[in-house]
């Protein structure tokens, strides 16, 4: 179990252009995991007005054990 927080920097297409850990779970395997799996993500771009603009954004993921 553990929590990842990864500062993602997303462009105006919503392509993730860096993915970083900001706060480890405490286990690198679950870190890796969360950074692999959020480096294919597709976000919606923000925006500004009507125009998408390239921002940064704090993702949490969360792992659970289910028995």
């Amino acid at each position: 179990q553990g929590k990842v927080l990864l500062r993602v920097h997303v462009d105006e297409q919503g392509t993730p252009t860096s993915v970083a850990v900001r706060t480890s779970s405490g286990f690198e395997r679950l870190d890796n995991v969360a950074l692999e799996t959020v480096r294919r993500w597709k976000f919606v771009p923000a925006k500004r007005g009507n125009d998408p603009v390239s921002a940064y954004v704090i993702v949490p993921i969360v792992f659970n054990l289910r028995s």
